[in-house]
């Protein structure tokens, strides 16, 4: 269709063509739960480093359980609500997106159905069929369901599958929640003195695994990412524990 090029730069969701008898791209299924264990990992690493950071600097100033279940509450709260907005707010308009696209598909299909066969096949080539082979497909493809031929071919849409913002939402709140729990219990519930030493720990081991996790499923250098995140969240802690005892001597 005539808008290919410039809906290609503006969805995103289109990449080169793979070799000859290769899918460019992997099914949507798959992509779509790899995309949703990966913002899983990454929510829960959120909330651990969001509330580690606000309990260890509360530590620095007071090492009560009282001012520290409220620190840590107060910011499991508020993360997991901003977590799950932003997420409604950002899937909500790739939903609109995708609307969008199945509506103008709908109306090329209506309007020009032969230059819409016609995409078909050459998309179908240069993913590598013969000439004779891609217009095979096609045609038999456009006689059981022609939109849905265009959409999976061209846009890699389910019309059955659409961006759900609400369950988006959930499970970011949820992975937020889950991973705040973490530093949240590893400070209330030691004796005092042991409370920032036992949350140190339990958070840089909880990012080591958040780490190796998000590589392992974005294909990337474990060691790599666990010393990144490692070292990074080590640095915060360190940082929020010194202000919060600079700032807690200094209002005493």
């Amino acid at each position: 269709m005539a808008g290919v090029s410039s809906r290609e730069e503006t969805t995103g969701q289109f990449a080169e063509p793979g070799a000859a008898g290769q899918p460019a791209h992997e099914p949507h299924s798959n992509l779509g739960r790899l995309n949703w264990l990966r913002a899983g990992v990454l929510g829960a690493n959120d909330g651990i480093v969001s509330v580690a950071g606000l309990v260890v600097g509360v530590a620095g100033a007071t090492t009560a359980r009282g001012p520290l279940f409220t620190a840590g509450i107060a910011g499991l709260v508020a993360g997991a609500v901003s977590m799950a907005l932003g997420e409604y707010v950002s899937v909500s308009s790739q939903r609109d997106s995708e609307r969008a696209l199945l509506a103008l598909e709908v109306q090329e299909l209506r309007d020009t159905p032969e230059e819409e066969f016609e995409e078909l096949v050459a998309l179908y080539e240069a993913k590598g069929l013969r000439p004779a082979t891609a217009r095979q497909v096609a045609t038999e493809l456009t006689e059981h369901d022609a939109l849905a031929a265009h959409l999976d071919a061209e846009l890699h849409l389910d019309p059955d599958d659409l961006a759900n913002p609400w369950q988006a939402a959930g499970a970011s709140a949820l992975s937020f929640t889950l991973g705040a729990l973490l530093p949240l219990l590893a400070i209330l519930l030691p004796p005092p003195a042991w409370r920032v030493p036992v949350t140190v720990v339990a958070v840089l081991l909880a990012l080591a695994l958040t780490g190796a996790g998000s590589a392992r499923i974005g294909g990337a250098s474990g060691r790599l990412a666990v010393a990144r995140v490692v070292t990074g969240g080590a640095i915060g802690l360190a940082v929020t524990y010194a202000i919060g005892s600079l700032f807690g001597t200094a209002v005493s």
